[in-house]
């Protein structure tokens, strides 16, 4: 008996809006059961925002029960979580990786001035593991409908307190409940991080207020 690796091949797209030069990096973390392209439709008029605009696709598929899907329609996991916390946190971590060398691929051959994550739901889970385990690295993040978990990172916040991040919450969500998520954001400003939580009239999913008010804040923060 033993373990063996197994490779899947992962598409992710990067698209440069605006004139050629120096300008912000954003990486785009979709949510359960969605992938690059119906993610991509969703936050499309943030292409107004003068960036680069990447989209990873997360790595672990999920099987289209119907059968009416192609390989390539079906949703995606960005980790496999069954309750356990070490699983949940180790498979983030393989998850992170999976990212950071995706992004280290393409930043010689881009001019990036900045780097800003913006994860819905799963990907928002994911976006607060990588902005503070990978925190040399990023610049703002835009977590929509998760928590960040901070508890993974006690006595380390401190670190990553340069961060700029905007926690936006469906009023009404009942699949990720807003109030956790409002302590994290306390938690951080406590440590010296310029943190922002707002509620939306919405639930859990993704709709055009929660762009608007992500597009907002990062024409705020210099975008």
């Amino acid at each position: 008996s033993g373990k063996a690796s197994f490779k899947i091949e992962v598409p992710y797209k990067l698209y440069e809006t605006g004139s050629k030069g120096k300008k912000p990096l954003i990486v785009y973390l979709h949510g359960y059961k969605q992938n690059i392209d119906s993610f991509g439709n969703k936050v499309e008029s943030l292409f107004d925002i003068e960036a680069y605009h990447l989209f990873i696709q997360a790595p672990y598929p999920i099987q289209d029960q119907t059968k009416a899907k192609k390989v390539e329609e079906w949703g995606r996991s960005w980790y496999l979580y069954d309750g356990e916390q070490q699983q949940f946190i180790k498979s983030m971590e393989l998850s992170s990786e999976f990212i950071q060398e995706i992004i280290d691929g393409l930043l010689p051959n881009i001019n990036v001035s900045r780097l800003c994550l913006f994860g819905y739901s799963m990907g928002g889970y994911l976006a607060g593991y990588f902005m503070l385990s990978r925190w040399k690295h990023v610049n703002e993040a835009v977590i929509i409908g998760a928590r960040i978990k901070t508890e993974s990172f006690e006595g380390n916040l401190e670190e990553a307190k340069h961060i700029k991040v905007l926690a936006l919450h469906g009023k009404g969500d009942t699949s990720v409940y807003p109030e956790p998520q409002s302590k994290e954001i306390e938690k951080l400003k406590e440590a010296g991080y310029d943190a922002h939580f707002k509620t939306v009239n919405a639930q859990h999913k993704l709709t055009q207020e929660f762009i608007s008010e992500s597009k907002k804040w990062l024409k705020e923060k210099g975008y």
